[in-house]
Order: structure tokens, then sequence, then C-alpha cells
């Protein structure tokens, strides 16, 4: 049913000389958002290519109020560029290179043109200092994602983030190091993505302490 609704309104928009209402544009983003993350690949390439359009055919005066979706898709599209189903990550990077553009994000938008994805996640750090906890709590949810290079691609990014919160927690390091050592039948791959996890979430535990009133418990989200 998501699918046919999804086609339903692609098809709505190859007409010529369509444009979509500021209300409309703000609504629909965020429902297609929402479906970056479904379980069905398929769902996911139609949603991205919708979400492309939506940029393009929203009147003027709406383009200013859809800014604060795409800003909160900058680090989805990223990790899904990542995605395992190559239509998936096809579609995030074009997805992606197009939302850098519509935000003016130049620096970004040359470092997904040029596929430095690792460039592109410390520029986006860089770039949005004051939003590095929300950053942080965006990623959180891709450490449960079935696909292991998603789930890497979060972690890598939550290091980063969490690297500041870190430096002045310099215990953290030190109770890393002391994690539990792991079942003998894991796979070393498994058991470096664990103890990953484990540090980031710590570093992500800091991070939103000092910039939100949000508690998180870690062991409520491994």
């Amino acid at each position: 049913m998501v699918s046919v609704s999804l086609h339903v309104f692609t098809n709505l928009l190859q007409n010529k000389g369509i444009l979509i209402s500021s209300t409309t544009a703000s609504k629909l983003a965020e429902a297609l958002l929402e479906l970056f993350d479904h379980d069905n690949s398929h769902v996911q390439v139609l949603s991205l290519e919708l979400f492309f359009k939506v940029m393009d055919l929203v009147v003027d005066e709406g383009k200013k109020p859809l800014e604060k979706t795409l800003s909160h898709s900058l680090l989805p599209l990223f990790l899904h560029c990542h995605d395992e189903n190559q239509h998936v990550a096809k579609a995030s990077r074009e997805t992606l290179l197009r939302v850098t553009e519509f935000l003016k994000r130049r620096k970004l938008k040359q470092l997904v043109k040029k596929e430095q994805l690792s460039k592109f996640a410390k520029c986006l750090l860089a770039e949005d200092r004051s939003r590095a906890a929300e950053h942080l709590r965006r990623a959180l949810p891709y450490l449960q994602n079935p696909q292991e290079p998603l789930r890497a691609a979060a972690i890598r990014f939550m290091e980063m983030a969490g690297e500041p919160a870190m430096a002045q927690k310099e215990e953290l390091q030190a109770r890393s190091e002391g994690l539990q050592a792991p079942r003998n039948s894991a796979s070393s791959f498994s058991l470096d993505i664990e103890n990953r996890t484990q540090l980031a979430l710590k570093a992500l535990e800091v991070g939103l302490s000092s910039g939100s009133t949000e508690s998180l418990s870690q062991e409520q989200h491994l």
C-alpha cells in the first residue's frame, strides 16, 4: 500500500508545470523522511526519488520552511549511502547531493560529488557544532540496523561527534579498555563493533548531559 501511494504521488508530479505548495511540501517531506529507513528497499528508493522531486517542485515561498526537514535528512541520507542495496545507496547519494545544493552547503556538496563520505561526516559535524547532540540522537537508532555497513557508519559518526565530550571525560577511555572480554564464538569484526558501540554510547551520554536535559541509559539501547 505504501509503495502504491508513492507511485501515485510520483505520477501526479510528472505533469509539466505542476508546483507543490509550501504546506504540502513540508508535510510530504516529513512523511518521506520516515520512509528512508523502511524495511523494503523498493519503498526506500521510491521515497528518496519523491523526496528529490519535492525539492525541485516546491514553490519559491515554500523553500524556506522546507529547509528544516532537509537539514534533518542530511545524516540519514549520509548513512544510507553505505546501504548494502546499491539502488538505495545510489538514490541516497543523489538525494544527498540535491539536499546540500538546496541548502547551499557548498563544502558538503563537493564532498558528496567526490564521494568522500568520511570527510563529509567530519565537515557536517564541524559546520553543525551546536547540533552535535541532535546528530548523536539521530544516529543512535542505526546501531540496531540489521545491516553491518550502516551500523559501522553510525558508530564511526558517533565516535567523531563524541570526541569533544570524551576529551573532557578521560576516564571513558580507561573504562572502554576494561570492557568484559567477549565470547570466543563471535567474529573479530562483531566484537570490534560491540566494543565501539559501547564506547560511542558512553560518549553520547556525556554529550547529551552537557547539551540537553534528556537522560539516556546506554543499557536501554544495547
